[in-house]
């Protein structure tokens, strides 16, 4: 009975965490629509419309790199990851969303199956943080951090 108690309480725990997480503000759902939006581009295979969600003045580090990169060299991974990989399957989920005015930060959290062109497939998840600026009615990213976490 004490099992059955217990195992009640902590589901209801985790599904209250679970709703409080999803009651975002309409800004915070704006941002999270855009960052839907750019990783549903990306994952098409689209780099330009990826791109095109990147300010001129972006710097991100990816896990991978050794010291951040400006935009021109950001294109030129995302057009040959592009060119080389499919994405077969994603989900981001998001873990906060921080926004004031038309600035914001995204933290959350991404699973992806991915094929290579000589067909090795593998799945991968770790987690990324989006810094965006609006500009013009248009949340861009102005920076990035993340990568894989673990295989």
């Amino acid at each position: 009975m004490r099992k059955a108690i217990f195992i009640c309480i902590a589901l209801f725990t985790f599904c209250s965490i679970n709703l409080l997480a999803q009651q975002w503000t309409d800004a915070q759902k704006e941002v999270w629509a855009t960052v839907k939006d750019y990783n549903d581009i990306s994952a098409k295979g689209d780099a330009q419309g990826f791109l095109s969600y990147f300010d001129d003045s972006y710097c991100g580090w990816s896990y991978v790199l050794d010291a951040p990169s400006v935009k021109d060299e950001a294109t030129t991974a995302i057009n040959y990851w592009i060119a080389n990989s499919k994405t077969l399957y994603y989900t981001i989920t998001p873990a906060k969303i921080w926004v004031n005015g038309d600035f914001a930060f995204v933290h959350y959290y991404y699973t992806q199956y991915t094929e290579d062109n000589e067909g090795k497939k593998e799945w991968e998840k770790g987690r990324w943080t989006d810094i965006l600026l609006k500009k013009d009615g248009k949340w861009l990213m102005v920076g990035d951090h993340g990568g894989r976490t673990s295989k």
